[in-house]
């Protein structure tokens, strides 16, 4: 259990947990060397650098301490340059527990805070023991939500599953992507050389090498982050739980998400697919983050049917407008291709668009003069959606801006 106060020191195994990533990557590029019996004191250098990363490892363990005062999660790092950062529970976004495959191995997990704010800050306590994790996230949620130290929480929160991915699905989902169709296409021209030209064979496959890979690790980071991924209703938020080697648990703060949109391939919707991605303030590239956790985006449905999907949506955004209004036939003349896809509708606390030539996208956010049409262009305090209402009259336009204007103001003061 972790003391409801003074300073806290992270897992003693976080230097080893931190190096191993690289010690795992300089293993692969020495495992042909040893296979061939060559003769690894040459390649000393790099097991130099796995040394060198252990010894700062561990010092950066030494000088880093944590704890939560009063409303505030503290950190203090640095050795030579003191550092003592604090982040305001009250701003938290959503709590993420990330345990890449090493992790696992050594019992323990990174607690990860996303703020709100223009920088996006994230706080990071990477790594702890598994045991102190859940404890820990159920005192910060409870803080941030009511200023409540929940110094002795519940056993286990309740929550309703509100969606789960089949493995097959989410398989041939990215197979069907444009990632996949891009890693397709490369391994269907490496095997039409080879078939045509067997004498370029070797020639062609050793240029192709980096082709391959870089799709291979493109379809593999995606199945990878979204396997098994599963949405669940609880009282201190929406829950996403994904990941196969390296497991994802997300806690989104009700009332949190800044947008909502909804990705409909030319392909997907000819099987009834779609994804559904939300946009959270804070949810930038940090520095340290590993690429799974990176996305701009965060799929609480990387694939499923629209039905699905707009059962999430009402979870997510309860008053989303239903009716949409189609843009003046004018509009052909500027969008021919994009037109039958142009829509937009609003409620009191929310705009809808719609979007796309061949892939149709759906976002949720809680030479035109002469044409006579005006584009209106919505910001959020997230960084990754941001709604258009394409090619509206004039008149419409204006009066649509003037009451979004009005309707973000009272929402602002609401809060």
């Amino acid at each position: 259990m972790i003391r409801p106060d003074g300073w806290h020191r992270l897992a003693p195994v976080s230097p080893i947990v931190r190096a191993g990533r690289v010690a795992i990557a300089i293993a692969v590029l020495l495992l042909p060397t040893a296979l061939r019996g060559g003769d690894l004191k040459k390649d000393w250098p790099q097991l130099a650098i796995v040394g060198v990363l252990l010894v700062l490892g561990f010092v950066s363990w030494l000088v880093t301490r944590w704890r939560i005062d009063g409303d505030d999660l503290r950190i203090e790092t640095g050795l030579l340059r003191r550092q003592s950062l604090r982040f305001p529970l009250a701003q938290v976004q959503a709590v993420d527990v990330v345990r890449p495959g090493l992790a696992r191995m050594f019992g323990v997990a990174e607690l990860r805070l996303r703020m709100a704010g223009s920088t996006g800050a994230t706080a990071r306590l990477a790594y702890l023991p598994v045991r102190d994790v859940e404890p820990l996230r159920t005192r910060l949620l409870a803080l941030a939500r009511d200023g409540v130290d929940g110094a002795e929480p519940a056993d286990e929160v309740e929550e309703r599953v509100l969606a789960s991915v089949p493995t097959a699905r989410l398989a041939a989902s990215i197979l069907l992507s444009d990632v996949g169709f891009l890693a397709i296409a490369i391994l269907v021209g490496l095997l039409v050389t080879a078939v045509e030209s067997p004498a370029a064979t070797t020639e062609a496959f050793g240029g192709g090498a980096v082709w391959v890979i870089g799709g291979l690790t493109m379809l593999w980071r995606r199945f990878n982050q979204e396997y098994r991924l599963t949405v669940a209703e609880a009282p201190d938020g929406l829950r996403v739980r994904s990941g196969l080697v390296a497991l994802t648990s997300e806690t989104i703060r009700p009332g949190r998400v800044q947008a909502v949109r909804m990705v409909e391939p030319f392909v997907w919707r000819r099987l009834g697919w779609c994804r559904l991605e939300v946009d959270i303030a804070g949810r930038q590239r940090r520095k340290g983050e590993g690429e799974a956790q990176r996305a701009p985006l965060r799929a609480v449905l990387p694939v499923g049917s629209r039905a699905l999907a707009e059962e999430l949506l009402a979870r997510i955004v309860p008053d989303a407008p239903t009716d949409r209004l189609r843009p003046p036939r004018r509009a052909l003349v500027k969008s021919p291709l994009r037109y039958r896809f142009l829509s937009f509708g609003r409620a009191d606390t929310c705009v809808v668009t719609t979007t796309g030539r061949i892939r149709r996208v759906t976002a949720w956010v809680p030479a035109q003069r002469r044409l006579r049409l005006a584009s209106i262009h919505l910001d959020t305090a997230g960084r990754s959606v941001h709604a258009n209402l394409r090619d509206r009259d004039v008149q419409e336009a204006d009066g649509v801006l003037e009451s979004l204007v009005r309707l973000a103001r009272a929402a602002r003061r609401s809060r």
